[in-house]
């Protein structure tokens, strides 16, 4: 990947935990970012943390509840503390919702998962880009999933929330680009990584369609989709901005 250097620079992940925002972390920090890295899982954000300080790496991981306004605020602080600055941010936190119909789903399904992974985003965003503009910009990026492109059957809450991921993205692109912040999304495919896991152990069935959904004949891997995210982060895409890149193997081409 070249022209892509975080030297200097410091780089928030949320969902740092595993899969996609343990995979982003990692690729920050070999590229010479400070990562902060936010997660309800502690043991698993600390563990992140330790792979990238055994690659020589600087992070710090803060327990975040991103639906939660006062824990947002004190990621964001603790960042800041730290490294001085949050040049990038990863909002890549998010659950997702075990298959069922729209009429199907409870209230408090539907409250729980707008509130992690769209109000989560929003949040997110909204401490980032307080902290960036002063600081005279920087680049966000936002993880949405092709769910946010195309309709999802039995993912209803999920849908909504990735959509509405998509949307924050275009908008807060188009209200702060002249500020010098950059707002991107990545939507992934299906992708190995614990959620993945998850879904095939509630339904192992689905493990045989995964390759099926994809026109490359295969899942994704957590490592491709972070290096999407952190191109978009990166100087390399200095004109991008407002844009859902699917990360998807060619799903949402069919």
């Amino acid at each position: 990947m070249p022209d892509v250097d975080f030297a200097g620079k410091c780089v928030l992940v949320t969902g740092a935990a595993s899969g996609i925002g343990r995979a982003a972390a990692i690729e920050f920090a070999a590229r010479g970012a400070r990562v902060v890295l936010g997660d309800l899982d502690e043991a698993g954000g600390e563990e992140t943390a330790r792979i990238v300080r055994r690659g020589a790496g600087e992070a710090l991981f803060v327990r975040v509840d991103v639906s939660r306004d006062a824990d947002v605020a004190a990621l964001i602080a603790a960042g800041a503390e730290r490294y001085g600055r949050i040049d990038c941010a990863f909002n890549n936190a998010g659950i997702e919702e075990e298959g069922q119909r729209l009429a199907d789903c409870s209230e408090a399904t539907f409250d729980r998962v707008l509130g992690v992974n769209l109000k989560g985003v929003w949040l997110c965003m909204k401490h980032e880009i307080a902290h960036m503009l002063p600081k005279g910009g920087g680049a966000i990026v936002n993880t949405a999933s092709v769910a946010a492109l195309i309709g999802a059957p039995n993912q209803s809450a999920y849908a909504a929330s990735k959509h509405g991921v998509v949307g924050l993205t275009k908008t807060a692109a188009l209200e702060y680009g002249r500020d010098g912040i950059r707002v991107n999304a990545v939507c992934p495919g299906v992708i190995r990584t614990p959620m993945m896991d998850r879904g095939i152990a509630r339904r192992p069935e689905i493990e045989q369609l995964i390759p099926r959904l994809h026109p490359i004949g295969r899942a994704g891997e957590a490592a491709e989709v972070a290096a999407a995210a952190v191109w978009l982060a990166s100087d390399a895409a200095s004109f991008v901005t407002g844009h859902a890149l699917a990360v998807d193997g060619g799903l949402t081409a069919i």
